[in-house]
């Protein structure tokens, strides 16, 4: 069995809740084994060989029926985290403030002009870069300050969840990185 990532977009924010505990106990009912979590941030660790694009659907519809919550799930394998980790262009910036750089991974790609956008939006030395399917942020003056964060949703960058640097290298150790 392999280790699976699976990110829950837009859990425990704004009202939208499913208890961690629940959240294992539903893994473990759609047979993903030694569920874990980390924090109370949708965030899941499992094993599994299914593919994640399996995982995916599966978890969406389980949320549904199980919760009656739509949610977008993003699920990466231990090597595609690794390349999150590895394609990290604000390297420096995330050794030193790990809270203020941000990794988003994008269900369905980038939009078009979505750097280019979210870059006329930046204040204070705020940067985003697009590398592969993941878009990394740096808030040199914290997200909740950043015009960026408030304004650059779904419409604008594409379907995606972000998770700060230390929440990145939390989630690698969980899967054995």
């Amino acid at each position: 069995m392999s280790q699976r990532i699976i990110l829950f977009r837009g859990m425990n924010t704004g009202g939208v809740r499913a208890p961690v505990g629940e959240q294992r106990a539903m893994a473990e009912a759609m047979g993903l084994k030694n569920p874990r979590t980390l924090q109370a941030s949708g965030n899941l660790v499992v094993e599994s060989d299914r593919e994640p694009g399996d995982i995916e659907t599966a978890v969406e519809a389980e949320m549904k029926r199980r919760f009656d919550l739509a949610i977008s799930a993003m699920v990466r394998t231990p090597d595609q985290w690794g390349a999150v980790i590895g394609a990290n262009p604000f390297v420096e910036e995330a050794a030193a403030h790990p809270a203020k750089v941000l990794a988003m991974v994008m269900k369905a790609g980038i939009k078009d002009g979505a750097v280019e956008a979210a870059g006329a939006l930046a204040k204070g030395g705020e940067r985003v870069e697009a590398v592969g399917e993941v878009l990394y942020f740096w808030f040199p003056n914290g997200q909740a300050q950043s015009a960026v964060f408030k304004k650059a949703g779904a419409r604008m960058l594409g379907m995606g969840t972000g998770r700060n640097w230390s929440t990145v290298l939390k989630l690698a150790e969980m899967a054995g990185l």
